[in-house]
């Protein structure tokens, strides 16, 4: 999954795709370096982030959207925690819903995925983007993504969504330590068993830095797809990245070791 940020202050490529035809333009680009799923998001969830309005978010979003419709060979998720911006760009074509905050931002969402029939992602998040990285965490950060999960997954499945369109993700940055970010990386093969399809996003985030004692966000490459290559022998089915081009790279090693030697088709058009 390729991250496409039309934002102006997210925390890593913040800014620079708030033009609708420069996001156009990052899409395809996107697409040719080799992502599976396109991910378009208008607010910005980094850290000390304040939130913004529906009709502030479908600005931004929608335009790139009407611009994408039909031109894109990957399926186009919408990042968002808004039903009205959801809805919007379902009209528009976008084929997953992203949610961050697990339904509990806008419980509405399970309805419109149930509606329409699109896969619903539900991320764990420790509090919220203003307050989430203040202390104090998770006593037991597995059993609280489990069981927020759990809750999530309940949600949805009473607003009627099916199963088989729910996928789970722990919620790599969003609440938790350093060390807490790690044990979830660690312990991926046990969300697993809550039978959905896993989703794990870590690209360039700062639990990488302060592990590398570093806070250059261009010198978090190399982490990140060490992390990439964890969470796919850990189970994770979709990745979550910026850097596409050399996160396929990694995905095709870690899958052919993950599958014992079986070597992704993707390989030969690196």
């Amino acid at each position: 999954m390729g991250v496409l940020n039309v934002t102006p202050d997210s925390f890593s490529d913040g800014g620079q795709y708030l033009d609708s035809d420069k996001a156009v333009g990052r899409a395809f680009e996107i697409e040719h370096a080799g992502a599976n799923i396109l991910d378009i998001g208008g607010e910005s969830t980094r850290p000390g982030s304040a939130g913004i309005s529906a009709q502030e978010e479908m600005r931004r979003v929608v335009p790139v959207l009407e611009k994408l419709r039909g031109q894109l060979q990957i399926p186009i998720s919408i990042d968002t925690s808004k039903s009205e911006v959801a809805e919007a760009a379902a009209d528009q074509g976008a084929e997953i819903i992203n949610d961050v905050t697990a339904l509990r931002g806008d419980p509405r969402l399970a309805a419109i995925a149930a509606h329409r029939k699109l896969p619903l992602i539900l991320m764990h998040m420790h509090g919220e983007p203003r307050t989430m990285q203040e202390k104090p965490f998770a006593r037991d950060v597995m059993a609280e993504v489990t069981n927020g999960l759990e809750q999530a997954v309940a949600a949805a499945r009473r607003a009627g969504v099916a199963k088989s369109q729910i996928l789970v993700d722990p919620g790599i940055g969003f609440g938790k330590s350093t060390q807490q970010n790690f044990e979830l990386l660690a312990r991926l093969p046990e969300l697993a068993e809550l039978g959905f399809p896993l989703l794990v996003g870590t690209s360039r985030k700062s639990f990488i830095a302060k592990a590398l004692g570093t806070d250059g966000k261009g010198e978090r490459l190399w982490g990140t797809a060490a992390t990439v290559a964890a969470s796919i022998l850990g189970g994770a089915h979709i990745v979550r990245v910026h850097d596409v081009a050399a996160m396929v790279q990694v995905a095709v090693i870690a899958d052919a070791i993950a599958n014992r030697g079986a070597v992704s088709s993707k390989l030969g058009s690196l």
